[in-house]
């Protein structure tokens, strides 16, 4: 589902951040294997980055969920023919075994 960049659809992001946390930022890097700071960066982004849409789209899904499952709650369907044959089988049982 990723769709790769050409260098042409890039754009810059530039972020001044305090000396220590950059230090931080290269340490974790290097700890983690990347290449670059960017790299990790980049790769720690687009993890959170996902992570927050697929909570969110989790939400809504359980949302509509609670909606659907209300609603059947509040407006039942009738019994179907299924369910009235049924009844009427067990009503005669029951009254055959009294």
């Amino acid at each position: 589902m990723e769709k790769q960049l050409t260098l042409s659809e890039k754009a810059r992001f530039d972020a001044k951040i305090p000396k220590a946390q950059k230090q931080l930022f290269e340490y974790a890097a290097s700890l983690g294997g990347f290449r670059t700071l960017t790299d990790f960066i980049m790769n720690a982004v687009q993890e959170k980055a996902n992570a927050i849409i697929e909570e969110h789209n989790t939400i809504l899904a359980s949302e509509k969920d609670r909606e659907i499952f209300f609603d059947a709650l509040m407006n039942p369907p009738g019994p179907n023919q299924k369910l009235r044959d049924t009844a009427q089988r067990y009503k005669i049982f029951m009254q055959e075994n009294k």
